[in-house]
């Protein structure tokens, strides 16, 4: 019986499952090394922080999807290239082992930038797990229970009713969009003697949000944003994040209720620690073929991957086509196939208020229509028909009967 090459796969995001979704099992041994034992669909993960979805319609369990392949919810810590092996933590008790391979793909994503700015990792939220949509969905309530109280102070209450996003880009924008149209749509129902203290703001470094976007579509979101109650603050940098403001560079002391910084991505410590050819970003260096850089048999793709001659944006949509190429070569479809050439399908953000804008190669696009196919395209590209039909529902449930506000 012929041994199978062992080909270990680091991370469970895009590029991972479009990867192992097109690999052919019968040719390789397969192990899964991530702390997460599922996929996270995280464009819609701003949704389940304000009740629109559940938490669980847009995850994809590894297990299931992949019964083949041998996983384990574990830290990649480091690799021995020379012995040919992670170097792995166990993420329920610490334990270190150690996972052979043949072939090695790292696919093992990025963590949000803070620029190390003083404050940020301890008192600001993140939009990147469940973990965070929960704590982000717990403190929205939080804020608003709190401030209900008769014996708060008014200065109390706008304190905890300041809700800033730090940073345009469109997980910012998005979560900013999600969390008016749930102040308006259901707090507001129930908290209506505090509404006129309520404020969400947009903050960025840059002269304009939504950068990556057609000048046009992002201007109509920048005035749609401010036409419906989302402050947009530009060319602001912060300085220091304490427990209950933030310093800006020009002195300025904003107070906030709930703070979430969306300002962009950096290198994981797992990628920090291996020693492969990095960019000056710390991303692992890769050729055309997606192979890292003078180590054969190891292949890198996704946000912690950069070809210094064929950039691609840090998006799912460029991980999932990385993901799907590498599963054509390591099948060997084509023995003597063409470098990897990424197709920008176009991008899209939800602004509120049941309105989007889609940059598309052809068409740039805004309103309630280009809304209606935001959301189709999403729907498209969930992985499986069972988190179709959850997150169909839910969009349903909530449109039907409001968004959950209850604090877990």
């Amino acid at each position: 019986m012929m041994v199978k090459p062992k080909l270990l796969v680091l991370g469970s995001g895009f590029g991972a499952f479009s990867l192992l979704k097109k690999l052919d099992f019968n040719r390789y041994d397969v192990s899964l090394v991530s702390p997460q034992n599922y996929l996270l669909f995280t464009p819609l993960l701003a949704e389940t922080s304000v009740g629109t979805l559940e938490f669980r319609n847009i995850i994809e369990p590894v297990r299931r999807s992949f019964p083949k392949a041998a996983y384990y919810q574990a830290v990649c810590q480091n690799i021995d290239t020379v012995k040919k092996a992670a170097i792995c933590v166990d993420s329920q008790d610490g334990s270190e082992f150690q996972v052979p391979y043949d072939l090695l793909v790292i696919a093992l994503g990025a963590k949000v930038n803070t620029f190390g700015i003083e404050g940020v990792t301890e008192n600001a939220l993140f939009l990147k797990t469940v973990e965070d949509a929960q704590r982000i969905r717990r403190r929205v309530m939080e804020c608003f229970e709190r401030a209900s109280r008769p014996e708060t102070p008014i200065e109390k209450i706008r304190q905890l009713l300041n809700f800033v996003v730090m940073g345009g880009g469109p997980t910012g924008a998005e979560f900013a969009a999600e969390l008016r149209d749930l102040i308006d749509r259901e707090m507001n129902a129930y908290y209506s003697s505090l509404m006129a203290e309520v404020k969400v703001t947009i903050v960025d470094v840059a002269e304009f949000i939504l950068g990556s976007f057609d000048k046009g579509l992002r201007d109509y979101a920048t005035r749609h944003f401010e036409k419906n109650g989302i402050t947009v603050k530009t060319g602001s940098s912060a300085t220091r994040v304490e427990k209950e403001k933030i310093v800006f560079k020009d002195g300025t002391e904003v107070p906030y209720g709930l703070l979430v910084w969306a300002t962009g991505i950096a290198p994981t410590p797992a990628i920090k620690a291996f020693n492969l050819p990095k960019d000056k970003g710390s991303r692992v260096i890769i050729d055309d073929h997606l192979k890292v850089q003078d180590h054969p048999g190891i292949y890198a793709l996704g946000d912690c991957a950069a070809n210094p001659l064929q950039p691609v944006p840090p998006t799912a949509q460029a991980a999932m086509q990385q993901g799907a190429y590498l599963a054509g070569e390591l099948n060997e479809w084509n023995p003597h196939s063409q470098p990897f050439e990424y197709h920008h399908l176009g991008i899209m953000c939800y602004v509120g208020d049941d309105v989007a804008i889609a940059d598309l190669p052809s068409l740039k696009w805004h309103g309630k229509t280009a809304h209606l196919f935001w959301r189709l395209a999403y729907l498209m590209r969930l992985m499986t028909f069972k988190n179709k039909l959850l997150v169909f529902f839910g969009w349903m449930k909530s449109a039907w009967f409001g968004r959950d506000i209850s604090r877990l």
